[in-house]
């Protein structure tokens, strides 16, 4: 029987919403590789945007707060004056 390999990570589904802890950010799993089997996810931004290939035991499910984050820093720069 085959064991799990604990360093892959956990296994997401295309459309689930990941955090790429390596570039710290949020994104759609795209594609699996699951035919290649090299362990790595296709992410892309929850808006759109440029698709990247991240390893998947840096790949974990994102959590409420990881997909808030973008938008409430996107707040406080606009409360500072700031532009982004």
């Amino acid at each position: 029987m085959r064991g799990k390999n604990v360093a892959e990570g956990p296994q997401l589904a295309v459309g689930a919403i990941a955090y790429d802890t390596r570039k710290g950010a949020v994104g759609v799993v795209m594609d699996t590789y699951s035919n290649v089997g090299d362990g790595r996810y296709a992410l892309r931004p929850p808006g759109g945007g440029v698709e990247w290939t991240a390893v998947r035991a840096d790949v974990r499910p994102a959590t409420v707060a990881d997909q808030l984050r973008p938008a409430l820093a996107e707040v406080n720069a606009r409360s500072r004056g700031e532009h982004r």
